[in-house]
């Protein structure tokens, strides 16, 4: 590489599972109140307590776990059992312990590029959750910073690039809604890796004609991506 990177890394679904806890959670609670409404029905009442309460929750296991007993209070005009109330905070206290699962390919990546480059993980979500999981995924010593933030926004990555000096930055994750839009309003570069699974509210277009947008499919091809966008730039 020329001149060295800085990369920043998304951390849930991008280098390790994340939504598949909450789908099987949502599940579990789907299958709970199939007594009071369908299931695409539940779905559609917990989105929008979700969408609604983060500006109050933020992001994660708790605001996830909040939205699914309001949802529960409100569909069932607060008849529902207490008992349910009480698997539902299970259910969030289990998603909490979950071990982590890394994506393929992620360890090794992480570890090649550790030499070469500036590796931030840029996180959002419960701060001692999101602090479990990277202690958990030992992927912790190869980063040279941890920012754990309460949303990513094109300010926040503008502060987070500018407080570490550093001009030839990427950031890196499966949201193009949080990962990938914000980061090019700053003049990033800003790597797309698709996951199978992706919150509804993480949706967004892809900006297809941006130069400094690119795609793969895994993480590990990554490093050969920074080569050649090195190629192109001497």
């Amino acid at each position: 590489m020329l001149e060295r990177w800085t990369i920043g890394f998304d951390a849930d679904d991008t280098l390790w599972h994340n939504e598949r806890f909450f789908q099987m959670s949502q599940a579990c609670f789907a299958e709970m109140l199939c007594d009071w409404v369908p299931a695409e029905k539940l779905a559609q009442r917990l989105l929008a307590a979700e969408r609604r309460n983060l500006g109050r929750y933020g992001f994660g296991i708790k605001g996830f776990t909040l939205s699914m007993i309001e949802t529960a209070i409100e569909v069932t005009d607060a008849k529902i059992p207490a008992r349910i109330i009480a698997e539902l905070i299970e259910i969030g206290q289990e998603m909490l312990a979950h071990p982590i699962e890394l994506l393929p390919g992620v360890e090794q990546t992480i570890a090649s590029l550790a030499p070469e480059a500036q590796l931030i993980l840029i996180t959002k979500g419960d701060l001692l959750d999101q602090e479990r999981k990277l202690a958990q995924s030992g992927l912790g010593d190869h980063f040279d910073a941890v920012e754990i933030v309460s949303d990513k926004t094109a300010e926040t990555y503008q502060r987070i690039f500018a407080s570490h000096g550093r001009a030839r930055v990427a950031m890196v994750g499966n949201s193009l809604k949080s990962d990938i839009l914000p980061a090019l309003e700053t003049g990033a570069w800003a790597v797309y890796v698709p996951h199978e699974l992706t919150w509804e509210l993480e949706h967004a277009e892809k900006p297809y004609k941006h130069s400094k947008f690119h795609e793969i499919p895994t993480l590990d091809h990554l490093p050969s991506l920074l080569r050649s966008i090195d190629g192109e730039n001497t």
